[in-house]
């Protein structure tokens, strides 16, 4: 971010904007969660309709954040991942769309792949987090791995089952909550922090 970004967006915004972030990525959080529930109480009936609509849902969600991304590009650039996530987000759902027949020998994979996805985004907050000296970064950090070692799980366990992938999203989306809400309750700090940090410069 330069000094005109900071000109341009007086700490309120950039809080405003962090915030705006944070929001989406728990909302994400909760739909995996609920995509979870729904495959440990109904995991034969269910997962086809579910992947259709998960399947709509990634490309509505990616391509919002793809013009979102050319909108704002230049503006506030210091946790704008839309234009990777909002590829990732539509070749997911299309993906899902194209093999919904089939989605049975990939619904594992594709979900770890999103998961282990998620998982770095949230490294990189953490890392950002510790380059304005926001303490919590650490925990941000060590819920971000363990979303990944779930990931991983996910995509290589040959032998996880619709239910155990189920518990796994669950819990995916747990720590996925807890660490953005973290995240929000160091937005002001944050920005005040990116906001001195420029000015010195």
């Amino acid at each position: 971010m330069s000094k005109v970004d900071i000109i341009k967006h007086p700490v309120e915004k950039i809080g405003s904007d962090l915030k705006k972030y944070a929001w989406s990525a728990i909302f994400e959080s909760l739909i995996t969660m609920v995509m979870g529930v729904l495959l440990i109480v109904w995991p034969d009936t269910v997962i086809k309709v579910v992947t259709y609509i998960v399947g709509v849902f990634f490309i509505v969600k990616g391509a919002y954040q793809v013009i979102n991304y050319f909108l704002v590009k230049g503006q506030n650039d210091f946790f704008n991942n839309n234009l990777l996530s909002g590829i990732i987000s539509v070749l997911v759902g299309l993906t899902l769309l194209l093999i919904g027949e089939e989605i049975a020998h990939v619904f594992r994979v594709v979900i770890g792949i999103w998961l282990i996805y998620e998982s770095l985004v949230r490294i990189n907050t953490s890392i950002k987090l510790h380059a304005v000296n926001i303490s919590a970064w650490k925990y941000v950090l060590i819920l971000a791995l363990f979303m990944l070692i779930v990931g991983i799980f996910i995509t290589f366990y040959s032998g996880a089952v619709v239910t155990l992938i189920g518990w796994m999203m669950v819990l995916a989306g747990i720590v996925g909550v807890v660490s953005d809400t973290m995240f929000i309750q160091y937005v002001n700090k944050m920005a005040d922090a990116l906001t001195n940090r420029n000015k010195a410069e």
